[in-house]
């Protein structure tokens, strides 16, 4: 029988507004030349804002089983600074910044200890399964609300 919370997947970890998301750069990350391939930062982007959502209590697969609709995203603009390579520890650093009715926007970097790697600016909206934007649930809404008022940069601006 296992025990609780061993052998789990990594789940990063929130430290005030922050989500925390380490990640290791493996041989399939990386180009010939052992730098990470450049849509790959929005992979290991993915995985952190999905572990950041759940372990904030956004449960987009029962919205999506339920029919109620699953983010897409739409808009991205991302900044490459420095590259990564085979081997390196890297944390994927996820903040909301705002929200909407229908749509979350998630700041994130990517850095290798204090290097800042990449960042980005993610907007998700809420659609249904029909493509078109829908509310998000009011319970959603207020859990952005307290991460965004929790982040200093963001909360009072």
């Amino acid at each position: 029988m296992a025990q609780p919370g061993i052998d789990q997947p990594a789940a990063g970890r929130f430290d005030g507004a922050e989500h925390r998301f380490p990640v290791r750069v493996y041989f399939e990350d990386t180009d010939l030349s052992g730098v990470v391939y450049h849509p790959n930062y929005l992979r290991y982007m993915e995985r952190a804002r999905s572990d950041m959502l759940r372990i904030a209590g956004i449960d987009q697969r029962a919205a999506h089983e339920a029919g109620d609709g699953a983010y897409a995203i739409v808009d991205l603009a991302i900044r490459y600074r420095a590259p990564a390579r085979l081997d390196d520890a890297l944390l994927v650093v996820s903040t909301v910044t705002r929200a909407s009715p229908a749509s979350v926007v998630i700041h994130q970097t990517v850095r290798r200890g204090t290097v800042e790697l990449t960042d980005a600016d993610v907007t998700a909206a809420l659609v249904a399964p029909s493509g078109r934007p829908v509310r998000q649930p009011r319970a959603w809404l207020a859990i952005y609300q307290r991460l965004i008022a929790a982040n200093p940069t963001e909360g009072n601006a």
